[in-house]
């Protein structure tokens, strides 16, 4: 296992990605648990979505949706729905999203893949097929959505302790919406980082057949 981040010699020039990139994206970029108060911007908060909206999903469902959460007033509806430890680290972000995956996706599908319109009805007669490709495609989209705030220079603290339950109950109470996962997102404070923690190396993830 190994804590470098840095990327082979061998390997620097297989990568279409600049340097930079690379460091910004993965092997320099961390989860953030402290943030300044500089704020974040309507103008921000669109270009995540305007970059990460492109990246796949099977037939091309996306069913993942965001809540914006950066007012006081929401932001202490949200906090009471977290675990305990992960409270300040909300307190401090300017924003909060909340992704979530919309149960009644399948509305767009004759749009968003138009090559097979009838996938909607097959996924209307089949909940458990419907269910699959909602939770695995939100689930991706999810981690698209990390990158896509770190290619819009802010740093992402996505969180999984929190009461799914009272967050839906509280902001989604139509049911339709249900979240998955909650991301700070900010500028980093100065002690925003814990330390690196180690990575798999190559020979130990990878087979060759």
């Amino acid at each position: 296992m190994s804590t470098d981040t840095a990327v082979p010699a061998e390997l620097k020039d297989l990568y279409a990605l600049s340097p930079e990139a690379q460091e910004l994206l993965f092997t320099e970029a961390r989860t953030a648990y402290k943030f300044t108060d500089e704020p974040v911007g309507d103008d921000q908060l669109r270009a995540i979505f305007e970059l990460f909206k492109w990246a796949p999903t099977a037939s091309n469902v996306n069913p993942l949706r965001i809540l914006y959460v950066r007012t006081p007033e929401a932001k202490e509806r949200l906090l009471p729905q977290l675990n305990p430890p992960n409270r300040p680290k909300s307190a401090s972000a300017p924003v909060v999203a909340v992704l979530a995956l919309d149960s009644e996706f399948t509305e767009h599908v004759p749009t968003l893949f138009p090559v097979f319109p009838q996938l909607k009805e097959a996924f209307e007669a089949n909940p458990e097929l419907r269910e699959d490709n909602a939770t695995f495609n939100s689930a991706l989209q999810a981690a698209y959505f990390l990158l896509a705030v770190r290619a819009a220079g802010l740093a992402a603290g996505p969180m999984k302790g929190f009461d799914a339950k009272g967050v839906d109950e509280e902001f989604f109470p139509d049911g339709r919406w249900r979240s998955i996962l909650v991301v700070n997102i900010g500028k980093p404070a100065e002690d925003a980082w814990s330390s690196r923690l180690p990575r798999l190396d190559y020979e130990q993830a990878v087979r060759l057949v």
